[in-house]
């Protein structure tokens, strides 16, 4: 999408999202098939993490580093509790209301089980340019 649209700023996600999955596959922060080791939505809060770092160190796009360094940190700052609230919640049945149909609610307290990374998510949307 960059090089078709000449996008600079798509560029810049582009590159540092290749760095994050690295990185992400260098720490091994993949699903682990036994209970009380990450799952989906643990890798999903490692990729966010490392993306987030990698947009932070970026020099290409200040606003956009600038907008990520605060959210960097705070995914770092808070990884143990995000962890350990992700993994809470392991082990036990969720109800989901259907599984052809399932509540939209419903799915979402069951994927974003940590209030933690809710939170840091829901402020990126106000720093981003």
């Amino acid at each position: 999408m960059a090089t078709t649209t000449g996008n600079a700023r798509a560029q810049v996600l582009a590159d540092t999202l290749d760095r994050a999955t690295g990185t992400f596959l260098d720490e091994n922060k993949s699903p682990g098939r036994k209970l009380g080791t990450i799952d989906n939505r643990g890798s999903h809060f490692y990729l966010a993490l490392y993306w987030a770092q990698e947009l932070a160190r970026q020099t290409e796009d200040a606003d956009l580093a600038a907008a990520f360094a605060d959210v960097a940190g705070e995914l770092a700052s808070n990884e143990q509790t995000i962890v350990d609230e992700l993994l809470a919640v392991q082990g036990s049945p969720a109800d989901i209301g259907g599984y052809f149909h399932p509540d939209h609610e419903l799915v979402t307290s069951v994927m974003r089980p940590s209030g933690t990374f809710t939170t840091v998510l829901a402020d990126l949307q106000s720093r981003v340019v």
